[in-house]
């Protein structure tokens, strides 16, 4: 255990990082949150978790970063008591922590005997709350995500506009402001809610490689996969990304797949686990109805043109902002021979029903439905009737 490399590349991160100016939205949360716990902030890969956290320990002498996969560390715990005790570090801001076999115990250990404040991320949704080592009580998990539409107008254009709810949508109640920054949405879905599109011109190929990073070493961290079993993750994926939205679910990836319907929900939880895809359950209680999976933006591009794409991409916005706002989303089953609206919304006791598409969607899946809880959101210039711009949901609270 090098410490002395350890006290350089910490060095070389706080300096390299000061051109950073602007902070994502969680910074002030983080900054802020108090209380006797350790921190987990737990998002995807290249949403800004390491440029954070460099940020964030430059603003104190005190503070420490350190990236876990990219030095070997044979005992966490008394790595921070030397950093703690010989050189006064008592806040430390460790990076990718899945990374590092045995994270849990050594979190319990160093809670229960050192007194230091930590910070840690990490690209896979955690089950600190299940681990044998009780940390429900040590720790606080805060969820990052790829930019809003709103964080995106903020942070790449200077813009900051008001939140808005699904109310204030419904009744027409937003800034001309709101409006008259929509013109911006193509290039946001097709990549630049990803923070590293400020400095990478080439969404796309990065994308690629922060998939194959997931799949190839994030995955077989949380599970015990074959290789062969890897190769069928992705085959998962290509198949999810060059499908239709509609029908893809568990069944069918077992199908086409020639899968058990058990391995392709293990293989879709752990895509979900490691932000690429989203999984919607179905409305209702009844087991026999499988959920509906979507993609994190913009994945699905790497296996669709844009034009091919777009249908999918407005729902895959949809439930990302869902998730970003709170609001608890179900998607609504079809019957057969009959047409249903896409999702059942929930903001503050209030339940929407909502369809998701292009300027042209119509009312036909609203027959026998409160129209006075429904709303279209449409990828266009449309404000009749239901119909809503679908950038307006990136500005959710």
């Amino acid at each position: 255990m090098d410490v002395n490399k350890i006290l350089e590349l910490h060095k070389q991160a706080i300096e390299k990082n000061r051109k950073y100016s602007r902070k994502r939205f969680i910074a002030e949360k983080l900054i802020n949150d108090s209380g006797n716990h350790y921190v987990g902030l737990i998002g995807p890969r290249g949403v800004g978790k390491t440029v954070l956290f460099k940020q964030l320990a430059a603003l104190n002498n005190d503070s420490i970063y350190i990236s876990i996969d990219s030095i070997d560390i044979d005992n966490l715990y008394e790595l921070i008591k030397t950093l703690n005790e010989f050189y006064q570090y008592k806040i430390f801001f460790l990076d990718e922590i899945h990374y590092y076999k045995g994270y849990q115990k050594d979190l319990k250990t160093i809670y229960d005997f050192l007194d230091v404040k930590i910070f840690f991320t990490s690209s896979v949704s955690l089950t600190l709350y299940e681990s044998v080592y009780d940390l429900s009580r040590r720790i606080k998990i805060f969820n990052i995500y790829p930019f809003s539409y709103r964080e995106y107008l903020a942070i790449k254009e200077n813009i900051l506009l008001e939140t808005i709810s699904l109310k204030d949508i419904k009744e027409k109640r937003w800034k001309t402001e709101h409006i008259r920054e929509g013109h911006r949405f193509k290039d946001f879905i097709t990549g630049e809610l990803m923070p590293f599109s400020l400095e990478e011109p080439d969404i796309l190929l990065m994308l690629r490689n922060i998939l194959d990073k997931i799949i190839y070493r994030d995955i077989p961290l949380v599970a015990k996969l074959t290789t062969n079993e890897l190769e069928l993750i992705k085959k998962t994926l290509d198949f999810i990304g060059k499908s239709q939205v509609d029908g893809i679910n568990y069944s069918s990836l077992s199908n086409n797949l020639k899968i058990t319907k058990y391995k392709a929900e293990q293989y879709a939880k752990l895509l979900e686990k490691t932000f690429v895809i989203n999984i919607v359950l179905p409305e209702g209680t009844n087991v026999l109805r499988e959920p509906k999976i979507v993609m994190n933006l913009p994945y699905r591009l790497l296996y669709k043109k844009y034009d091919e794409a777009i249908g999918g991409l407005r729902e895959d916005f949809f439930v990302e902002c869902m998730k970003i706002s709170g609001n608890k989303i179900n998607y609504l089953k079809t019957k057969k021979g009959k047409k249903t609206p896409d999702y059942l919304v929930e903001e503050n006791g209030t339940r929407y029903i909502v369809e998701v598409g292009g300027k042209g969607k119509g009312i036909q899946q609203f027959k026998g439905i409160n129209m006075s809880k429904s709303l279209i959101f449409v990828d266009g210039e449309r404000l009749d009737g239901i119909r809503r711009p679908l950038f307006l949901a990136g500005f959710l609270k």
